[in-house]
């Protein structure tokens, strides 16, 4: 029983050590927004033929 102790507390602090890292992420990084152009083929817009 013990070995599984351990291994759910080295899983537990993993998945927290992940969790923190995403955390930190998406609260201290800022992203630059910016325009953004996608050209499109005219074929694209046309119905298959039936």
């Amino acid at each position: 029983m013990p070995s599984l102790f351990r291994f759910l507390i080295v899983v537990g602090l993993l998945g927290g050590l992940g969790y923190g890292a995403v955390f930190v992420l998406a609260t201290f990084v800022q992203s630059k927004p910016r325009e953004m152009i996608v050209t499109v083929p005219q074929d694209k817009f046309l119905k298959p033929p039936r």
